[in-house]
């Protein structure tokens, strides 16, 4: 297809006739920048009318621009309706019909696939034609939501919940994936995309998807697709692309579109008498459907989903990674604080000491942790569990020296708690005590001591001795809210006056019991 070209030659007439650019502009529909462009190029060159008034309009668009000429005639061109009728002919293929192009281009350079391809896409969109598609097993998955749902009744009150199906398809073999979710966002969508290659036992190239919000952001008629960030990060993991189908174009992802009115039968009216008050009985009972469904046999085809899928299609999948994809959250604008730690639902993640007041940003899954600063990703941790509660995870080379002992241990421990005062090491002795192995201690007995880091010595001896007369074995948490409320601080002169030896009786003078001031 050539681009459309600017009459050149009829710009210097209208010129020579004294018109404006914004007059030629606005009756001819050419942009203003065309026309001045035009006009610009003729000075240079110093060409009139009458200097082309011979010449055909080409030659003046070659004489005017070379360049762009050569790069607009540079390709043959393709009748794209030959190829649309070929296509429906039995065993035509787009390949096929590019390979008879490139052998015999009818002058010009022959096209590249890709972009006889995409030129014969865009050719069917705008004629609204209705493509013939060959599918190519291990190539594509499309994914959707089913429009209709199930139904969740809650066992202890009188409601009931949606249900929605995630659906998936491989348009080569047919064989279906279904997940029930409680929820259509982000989370659940990543998830399903999880299960459904775990299910397939292996990934497409590709996955083309409806553009909803939590997987596509910006889907423009020009210009790229933006999408999700955790979305995109799926498909980083899995090395498929996501190729999102066009606004309104239901066409672009038929073999799920199919499915999902089939699932509505296979799955959904198959169920519907049931009453269902647990999701995992729910899953259990679709996914039961949902093998039946793949091992029916066609009715207009030899085989069924599943035999077509492990004869062909299973093969040409690639394999699946070592570890699945894990559904993360972001959490902006932490900052490490002075004990070169970051702080995640009160457990505390290490970085190197010289990030000591920078903000960084925090990646958190089901199990790990990454601090990035910046575009930099300065530490992982393994999360803590979430009913874990203020622990510490320190890798010991992010220890400025000065902090830094050879190995921590109950012995050197104990030490450092002694150089406090002995109501810390009464505490540092409690929590060994409490522990099944000192092992264990180690951890919880060190968040206590870097207190006195944040607090000085002085104010934690005070705390574990305020803290020692309500708790049995005082950890991190008791001591961090006396500290952070400055009760230890109201608490010290309390006690200091309560320590002071009282008086054992009344003092009287010799008057009172008839001293001198009496004899006679």
């Amino acid at each position: 297809m050539m681009a459309k070209k600017i009459d050149v030659k009829l710009l210097l007439e209208l010129r020579q006739a004294n018109m404006s650019q914004r007059a030629i502009a606005s009756t001819r529909h050419i942009s203003t920048k065309s026309v001045a462009a035009v006009w610009r190029r003729a000075d240079e060159l110093g060409i009139s009318l009458a200097d082309v008034t011979d010449k055909t309009s080409d030659e003046v668009y070659t004489l005017f621009f070379p360049e762009k000429f050569r790069k607009e005639t540079m390709y043959a061109s393709v009748d794209y309706e030959y190829v649309h009728n070929e296509l429906k002919k039995s065993g035509v293929t787009l390949k096929l019909l590019w390979q008879e192009h490139k052998d015999d281009p009818k002058g010009g350079v022959p096209v590249g696939y890709t972009k006889f391809c995409d030129d014969y896409a865009k050719y069917v969109e705008q004629n609204n034609l209705t493509n013939h598609i060959t599918h190519k097993p291990g190539v594509v998955c499309e994914v959707d939501w089913s429009g209709k749902t199930m139904r969740l009744r809650a066992t202890d009150e009188d409601k009931v919940y949606p249900v929605y199906l995630f659906v998936a398809t491989l348009p080569y073999s047919q064989l279906a994936y279904v997940e029930p979710c409680l929820s259509m966002n982000e989370q659940s969508w990543i998830n399903c995309n999880n299960h459904m290659f775990e299910y397939f036992g292996g990934v497409t190239l590709r996955i083309v998807c409806d553009n909803l919000k939590t997987g596509v952001i910006s889907h423009p008629r020009e210009g790229d697709i933006i999408l999700n960030q955790c979305y995109e990060d799926f498909s980083n993991h899995y090395c498929t692309a996501i190729m999102p189908a066009g606004v309104k174009k239901p066409k672009h992802k038929p073999s799920v579109e199919g499915t999902v009115g089939k699932i509505a039968t296979a799955i959904i009216a198959r169920l519907r008498n049931n009453v269902y008050t647990s999701i995992y009985d729910l899953k259990a009972d679709v996914a039961a459907a949902l093998e039946d469904f793949n091992n029916k046999p066609f009715q207009k085809r030899e085989g069924s989903r599943r035999e077509i899928f492990e004869a062909s299609e299973r093969i040409t999948l690639r394999p699946l990674p070592a570890f699945p994809y894990e559904y993360a959250v972001w959490e902006y604008g932490r900052v490490i604080g002075a004990d070169f730690h970051v702080t995640y639902l009160t457990n505390k993640y290490s970085v190197p000491y010289r990030f000591v007041g920078k903000q960084v940003d925090l990646k958190v899954t089901d199990s790990m942790i990454e601090i990035y600063c910046g575009h930099e990703r300065i530490s992982s941790h393994k999360r803590f569990p979430s009913y874990v509660r203020n622990r510490y995870d320190t890798y010991p080379e992010d220890i400025p020296e000065r902090f830094q002992r050879t190995e921590w241990n109950e012995h050197n421990i104990r030490q450092w708690a002694a150089s406090i005062g002995k109501q810390t090491l009464e505490v540092i002795d409690r929590i060994f005590k409490s522990c099944l192995t000192s092992e264990k201690g180690i951890n919880p007995a060190l968040s206590v001591l870097k207190l006195s880091k944040k607090y000085s010595a002085e104010r934690l001896e005070t705390a574990c001795t305020m803290a020692l007369e309500y708790v049995s074995v005082p950890r991190y948490s008791h001591l961090r809210a006396i500290l952070s409320a400055g009760k230890d601080e109201d608490y010290k002169p309390v006690k200091q006056q309560e320590n002071e030896p009282a008086p054992t009786g009344f003092l009287r003078g010799a008057a009172y019991y008839g001293g001198d001031d009496h004899a006679e």
